[in-house]
């Protein structure tokens, strides 16, 4: 198809107020399919050139080439019933296409429809579409997802965004950032939620008991809320360097201290010198964190 021809589709489109979305369930292809046509990327068949000169009122000539045939005064009679006779022809093929002749658009809407013109079509009455055929498989939901699988590959939209596509080497990509914003999700949840105020419960708890050296002790509670944000923190990114390993370590220190386990103050304070090791754990599980991710960054 010319641009000439693409941009005469377009520009009938935006007079009769219809976006792809509704051009596209009216005659029972996908939005994408629109899209490509108005692009001058693809060509619409004879049965959709047909839909489309029935729904903008005008011949198939003056939709391609955007002139009506010339008229005689002779025959203008003729002319006019055999338009009218192509025009009724248009309708009674829509009709095939999408349900009853005298449906009205309303009554279109609030019906599931499956028609089998040149393919598989569903419209839901929920403005759910799925449409197979010659030209592939489209899926447009009404939250505005849209997954399209054709000849020129595999594309699937969301929120207006990009998630899923076949780049010019035919390589099927997707953005990482789809399971991090899952990920991302689950992870707000537990940031969220009030770990200081347990915190606070138990201190006062703890502290109002007298038992366990009371208010002496019971203070430890407040370390805690720094070792539960940091373990979130690590398990969500996959960094153990980032867990507050120090922190745990004085707790324990004091915890063994308090209580004279394995030799109290005197020998706990050995527990300390696991802090280097512990990032040197780190560094070495990071260096073969990297390596795998380089190795499957060359495998795809």
């Amino acid at each position: 198809m010319n641009i000439e021809t693409a941009n005469r589709l377009l520009q009938y489109r935006k007079k009769f107020n219809l976006s792809q979305e509704e051009l596209a369930a009216k005659i029972g292809v996908s939005r994408q399919a629109i899209s490509k046509w108005e692009r001058a990327e693809a060509s619409p068949d004879t049965d959709n050139l047909m839909l489309l000169a029935d729904i903008y009122g005008v011949s198939l000539d003056e939709l391609l080439k955007g002139k009506t045939p010339p008229k005689n005064s002779d025959d203008s009679s003729e002319q006019d019933k055999a338009q009218s006779d192509s025009n009724e022809d248009n309708k009674h093929n829509y009709s095939n296409a999408h349900g009853s002749k005298g449906e009205t658009e309303t009554s279109y809407k609030k019906v599931d429809k499956i028609s089998f013109l040149n393919g598989i079509h569903i419209d839901s009455k929920d403005g759910d579409h799925v449409h197979i055929g010659f030209n592939g498989l489209h899926i447009n939901d009404k939250h505005g997802t849209n997954v399209d699988i054709d000849s020129s590959g595999i594309n699937v939209e969301e929120d207006g965004k990009q998630w899923v596509y076949t780049d010019e080497n035919g390589n099927v990509m997707y953005d990482r950032s789809l399971k991090h914003h899952h990920d991302r999700h689950k992870h707000n949840i537990w940031h969220k939620f009030p770990f200081f105020i347990i915190a606070i419960i138990a201190f006062l708890c703890w502290g109002f008991s007298g038992v366990c050296f009371g208010w002496a002790l019971s203070w430890i509670c407040f370390l805690s809320i720094p070792i539960y944000h940091t373990l979130i923190e690590a398990i969500y990114n996959r960094k153990p360097s980032q867990f507050a390993y120090p922190v745990l370590v004085v707790a324990v220190y004091i915890l063994f201290g308090f209580f004279n386990i394995c030799g109290g103050w005197s020998v706990s304070w050995v527990i300390f010198l696991t802090i280097p090791v512990y990032y040197w754990i780190c560094s070495l599980l990071k260096c073969e964190n990297e390596y795998n991710n380089d190795c499957n960054h060359h495998a795809e």
